[in-house]
């Protein structure tokens, strides 16, 4: 099969990806072989080959918001035909402390698709049955990839920070999990504040009725009951924080982040004023995530490319150049 396979060493220019022939995956006991259809490119691809999270594996294919159809099937359950969705949790022990407590996203033995196992950047690949989703037949094959991470982590990002209804929501970053956000937001009648840099962001947030736009060193004109992050910068969540009421929250949505800066306590953080992290997603948010999102009719813009592409489709992630998320369609 054709893949785009990444060899554990950051590349000069951004061509991190090499278009190899390489063996089809073997069907193995609990699980499928997909033929993908379509898989977003997430900024965590571009932290994986650009070296700012270790590598794994000596070799990679990456890629982890998959859109495949079932055509070996190891399983009762997952039939051959259907079509399913991968996200960034490939499996999980089952058996350790999270497993058992309902918090699989922090399992001390997680596989990760794209990352500690091969993704979607291929014309086929091998997943674990149980860590795949049925699509809503609403959801067309390239407009749902960009939610099998993007628009899940956003989701999850909401429950980390407690978002209610009617409440005041700063989002600080504007790209693709960030816009995904927005209806759901919107759906639950709360106000959106948005700080980004870069005009065709605040045009994009304009589009989407959010309720104030800023630019990166603007501040929101009230007091946020929550705000989100989405820029793997240290000085952005102290943005944030710096925009909160007091008993208000920052979820930190990125696996990968800058240092923090010195920030003042008595100012900043004091009041009961709350910093937490987003870490990967759980089952449960994929599955009530797509119902949302086919109950939203949530379509999100994509620029499309090839699977020859996909070092071009990197770097216009890396430098925000298409407006919407990127997605290698097969």
């Amino acid at each position: 099969m054709k893949a785009a396979v990444y060899n554990g060493v950051p590349a000069a220019g951004g061509a991190h990806l090499r278009i190899e022939d390489v063996p089809r995956p073997q069907l193995q006991p609990g699980y499928v072989l997909l033929r993908v259809v379509a898989c977003g490119v997430c900024r965590t691809d571009l932290h994986i080959v650009e070296g700012d999270l270790p590598p794994l594996r000596p070799r990679l294919i990456p890629g982890h918001q998959i859109v495949g159809l079932v055509v070996e099937s190891a399983s009762d359950t997952v039939l051959l035909g259907m079509r399913v969705g991968v996200s960034w949790m490939g499996g999980t022990d089952g058996d350790c402390w999270f497993c058992k407590h309902k918090m699989e996203n922090l399992c001390d033995h997680p596989v990760f698709t794209g990352y500690t196992v091969d993704g979607g950047y291929s014309e086929f690949t091998l997943v674990r049955a149980e860590f795949t989703f049925p699509l809503p037949q609403g959801l067309d094959e390239i407009h749902v990839a960009p939610l099998l991470c993007a628009g899940i982590i956003g989701f999850r990002s909401l429950r980390v920070a407690g978002v209610q209804p009617g409440e005041r929501v700063g989002l600080f970053g504007f790209g693709s999990s960030a816009t995904l956000t927005i209806p759901v937001l919107q759906s639950w009648g709360c106000e959106t504040y948005i700080v980004t840099r870069g005009a065709a962001h605040r045009t994009a947030a304009h589009k989407l009725d959010a309720t104030w736009v800023g630019r990166e060193d603007d501040r929101p004109p009230v007091s946020l009951d929550r705000a989100i992050t989405f820029a793997p910068s240290g000085k952005v969540i102290v943005d944030a924080l710096s925009s909160l009421r007091k008993g208000g929250v920052v979820a930190i949505n990125a696996i990968h982040l800058d240092e923090m800066p010195a920030f003042n306590y008595d100012r900043l953080l004091w009041g009961e004023r709350q910093i937490r992290s987003v870490a990967n997603m759980t089952r449960e948010d994929a599955q009530d995530f797509l119902k949302i999102a086919h109950d939203l009719n949530i379509r999100p813009r994509v620029t499309t490319f090839a699977l020859e592409d996909a070092n071009r489709a990197l770097l216009a992630v890396k430098n925000e150049t298409e407006n919407g998320s990127a997605v290698i369609v097969l």
